[in-house]
């Protein structure tokens, strides 16, 4: 599994790749984390927000999230 957190580079969007590696660990999954600023890579998506969380290639969360939620969207995946 990919999880791409990709954001603008603010403190939010870095807390969110913070979080996501958490929940990874946690669950314990196999899963390849990784954070982008890149903000051409957001604008590929279609969306005009930030943070975005992909999960192989398609996009799994708009926004900031909690733990929880991010828990939910990656067992989901």
């Amino acid at each position: 599994m990919k999880i791409q957190v990709l954001g603008s580079g603010c403190s939010t969007c870095k807390n969110l790749y913070e979080l996501t590696k958490t929940v990874v660990s946690e669950l314990g999954i196999d899963a390849e984390v990784e954070y982008s600023n890149d903000i051409s890579k957001i604008i590929e998506l279609g969306v005009m927000e930030s943070p975005v969380i992909t999960i192989n290639g398609k996009i799994a969360m708009l926004g900031s999230g909690s733990l929880e939620k991010i828990k939910e969207i990656i067992k989901k995946a």
